[in-house]
């Protein structure tokens, strides 16, 4: 029964990415909105969490109306996120008709641009986002200029799904590893020259206490770790909307390098608030797309 669950709900994806692929994108833009609206509304334990992560976060700069506001598009934001994922499929897997459409927006060259040169002058950087904008298609950018890279994502249950997801992903050439027990794969590859992608900004059991928005959240310690054993920096990179436009936006940190303290625990602590601050600033800067439905601030036993 499992399996033939899994085949049923391969059919029904497959089919509604064709679809989606054969949408203009004036529509997409109406279905992020109906679909993250429909997660809104119906989604009371999601919406409770961001409503909660954003009346935190932003105390009292903001009224009811405004943070219920700031939800409600995160969520749309959010979705579509996944529709252009599907969208652009077709264009991210052609690395030169990506950096054609690249090109006509000089920022977001530019600032790819930067990325490679930082990673050419360290042999490899341990690039990080937050859920912010859209995070999918960094590793197809990084690509085009000449980035190789390698990322941890989690699995998908249904193996059929997977098997299409990753496909897609991998279609630029990125090497998506799982992130369970992916520690030793990510130091086998900054040896390599690799750069490293992560998304670092969920909370983890075993992770360590960080201010994040003027809370106490849990961070992890995996990007220092390898920052400090490889001198390798750290560096966060967003792609974001621009709000107006509509146009992708891209951001990008300061390298954040790991010092000579002899502490290392003391190390890995200031480069993970460091790095986590970063991020911060960034989701300042576009507070409606990013993924305020996690509970980021979750107490563990």
């Amino acid at each position: 029964m499992k399996k033939i669950r899994h085949i049923l709900e391969f059919v029904l994806v497959y089919a509604i990415l064709l679809a989606i692929r054969v949408s203009p994108v004036s529509l997409l833009k109406i279905l992020s909105k109906l679909i993250g609206s429909a997660i809104f509304y119906i989604s009371k334990k999601r919406r409770n969490i961001a409503l909660t992560n954003i009346s935190e976060a932003f105390k009292d700069s903001l009224k009811e109306d405004s943070v219920k506001r700031m939800a409600l598009k995160s969520c749309q934001s959010l979705a579509l996120t996944f529709l252009e994922a599907v969208k652009y499929q077709n264009v991210v897997s052609n690395s030169q008709r990506l950096h054609e459409i690249a090109s006509k927006n000089e920022g977001i060259l530019k600032v790819f641009h930067k990325a490679k040169e930082l990673h050419d002058k360290y042999n490899g950087c341990i690039f990080v986002t937050p859920h912010l904008g859209n995070w999918e298609i960094l590793p197809h950018v990084s690509h085009s200029v000449g980035i190789p890279l390698i990322i941890v994502a989690r699995p998908l249950d249904n193996p059929y799904l997977e098997k299409l997801l990753l496909k897609n992903r991998t279609s630029t050439g990125q090497i998506f590893i799982p992130k369970k027990n992916a520690l030793y794969k990510l130091q086998q590859y900054l040896k390599k020259g690799f750069s490293i992608g992560l998304l670092p900004d969920q909370s983890t059991k075993k992770g360590l206490n960080v201010v994040f928005f003027g809370k106490t959240a849990t961070a992890t310690p995996v990007p220092a770790l390898l920052s400090i054993s490889y001198k390798r920096p750290i560096v966060v990179v967003c792609c974001c909307r621009d709000e107006t436009s509509g146009e992708f936006v891209a951001l990008i940190s300061d390298p954040i390098l790991p010092s000579e303290d002899p502490n290392e625990r003391q190390e890995i602590q200031r480069i993970t608030q460091i790095m986590t601050s970063q991020m911060e600033e960034f989701i300042r800067l576009y507070p409606n797309q990013y993924l305020w439905i996690h509970n980021r601030w979750k107490v563990y036993d």
